[in-house]
């Protein structure tokens, strides 16, 4: 599938993100979504095209030999990491023309990092005995997100104001704008919660009202459903993963 998105006319980067079960449609995978919306975001003109794992063409083998997406081209020159794709994506798409995504508070970039392994552990586990112990490292881990999505950002804070600030009214992780940040956790986050509720039976507690409230924050834009799969994509992706709880 190719499509071409975007409001300016150059640069023109081609995008080559996971197909899904079908190969056409977008597939489970958040490092390809992480990219899409930041080039998203970025409002820069791009080609997308989903790449059949099972029917790889040969000029995409040619073009990246041995590389599974995502990847890009940008003035014809191949790049396949990830987190350099990323650095470099902000580093030539800036302002003025370009909007900037890198978080101002630091600790935004690490909040909820290690959820996905936990999630990871907790999915992949067959014995019975050890689930209830997974589950509460991954909500431990939930948590912590929960906290750091309620609390007051610095620049949240009036010093001058006699009036106390307790919770963060902000849509997002680092403020009211998506971030690079957002960009690396919602798709991960958006697994757990698909994957988990489809397979264990789980839901994220509704007394996490911050993780909540950043979800659906999401699930309002653009930039993040028009490059989400569709929750049977993920299902599909997981079949074989998700393990049985096994006596």
């Amino acid at each position: 599938m190719g499509l071409c998105l975007g409001v300016h006319t150059q640069p023109h980067p081609e995008y080559f993100c996971l197909a899904g079960s079908d190969g056409e449609s977008i597939g489970n995978c958040p490092f390809s979504q992480r990219l899409f919306m930041i080039l998203w975001l970025k409002g820069v003109v791009f080609n997308v095209t989903t790449v059949d794992l099972k029917r790889k063409p040969a000029d995409l083998q040619n073009l990246a030999p041995g590389t599974h997406p995502p990847f890009i081209t940008f003035n014809g020159e191949v790049k396949t990491d990830v987190n350099k794709i990323e650095e470099f994506l902000e580093d030539v798409l800036s302002p003025p023309k370009y909007v900037k995504l890198g978080a101002k508070h630091p600790e935004s970039n690490t909040a909820g990092m290690d959820i996905f392994a936990k999630f990871s552990a907790y999915i992949k586990n067959s014995k019975p005995d050890a689930n209830e112990a997974l589950e509460r490292g991954l909500l431990k881990t939930l948590q912590k997100l929960d906290d750091y999505l309620r609390s007051p950002l610095p620049d949240e804070i009036d010093h001058n104001s006699i009036e106390d600030i307790k919770f963060s009214s902000r849509k997002f992780l680092d403020g009211d704008e998506m971030t690079l940040a957002d960009c690396n956790l919602l798709p991960k986050l958006h697994i757990v919660k698909v994957v988990t509720k489809k397979y264990r039976g789980f839901d994220i507690p509704k007394e996490m009202t911050s993780i909540w409230k950043y979800l659906n924050n999401a699930y309002t834009r653009e930039e993040f459903t028009n490059t989400c799969p569709s929750d049977k994509e993920i299902e599909i992706a997981y079949g074989d993963v998700a393990k049985r709880l096994v006596k």
